[in-house]
């Protein structure tokens, strides 16, 4: 049978996500807990393999297992054998076709910004620290200007294909600042590679005031000026949620964890 699982973790002790033979990733943490539980190896499938020191709340991960176990002794046992700093938040029997990738529809991230003169200690590893005052309404603007499908080249990072498309669909972008901290969520089919940090890092700079509403509009086409988005640090990126239309499941006390589909993490 297939198995999916909501996965959260804290990406600061991982080279990534996606498997290295001589580091620590989450993909390695995962598996080795399966093959503890099952005697199994195996490789599971993620709906987007996040880079080294990046945290996930939502992500989705599914591979096949010949266990008959039922899903909640799955989500229990594979907590026991993981590290602390990865836990499985659900587990759900799925069709043997479905890839958590290819499914997804609708993959939503977060960036966190502490905007403080004072560094803090409880945040150090989830959100990024800058003491310059940021001006969070025009972040808000800029923001949305992101929404909409935009040729993303200027914000993304080297891509393995030179011929892939540049080209995404950002429904959604959000500024939102509470007191020091400034949180910017943004939803797309699909990101490239940085793509969110990129994001975040324009925000940042229109924040500053040194880059104006124009100048941030103008990285959006390729085909004016030149340069491309600074980078944010990875340690203030999350990946919120992935949506599905056929996933998760519906609710059964056996399926989940018992929050069923109306949990919804909403913080980092």
């Amino acid at each position: 049978m297939r198995l999916a699982l909501i996965v959260e973790y804290d990406g600061a002790g991982y080279h990534g996500f996606q498997f290295q033979p001589k580091a620590p990733t989450v993909q390695g943490a995962l598996e080795e807990a399966i093959h503890k539980l099952t005697g199994e190896w195996v490789r599971v499938k993620a709906a987007g393999r996040t880079d080294a020191g990046v945290h996930a709340v939502g992500q989705v991960v599914a591979f096949d297992t010949s266990s008959r176990l039922p899903p909640n002794a799955v989500l229990d046992a594979l907590n026991h054998h993981l590290p602390t700093d990865v836990a499985v938040r659900e587990a759900h029997v799925v069709a043997p076709d479905f890839d958590p990738r290819r499914r997804a529809l609708v993959r939503t991230y977060r960036y966190t910004v502490l905007n403080d003169r004072v560094r803090s200690p409880l945040l150090r590893r989830r959100a990024c620290l800058l003491g310059h005052h940021l001006d969070s309404d025009r972040m808000r603007d800029a923001a949305a200007l992101l929404v909409g499908e935009h040729d993303f080249a200027r914000f993304s990072g080297p891509l393995g294909d030179r011929r892939a498309s540049t080209v995404r669909r950002v429904y959604d972008a959000e500024v939102r600042r509470k007191c020091r901290l400034i949180t910017f969520d943004v939803s797309a089919n699909a990101f490239l590679p940085h793509q969110v940090r990129r994001m975040a890092g324009a925000l940042v700079e229109v924040g500053r005031g040194r880059l104006s509403l124009e100048g941030f509009a103008e990285l959006l086409d390729r085909k004016r000026g030149s340069g491309g988005a600074p980078s944010l640090p990875p340690h203030g990126l999350c990946l919120m949620r992935v949506a599905y239309a056929d996933f998760p499941p519906p609710a059964e006390p056996a399926q989940a964890t018992g929050l069923g589909r109306g949990h919804e993490t909403k913080t980092v």
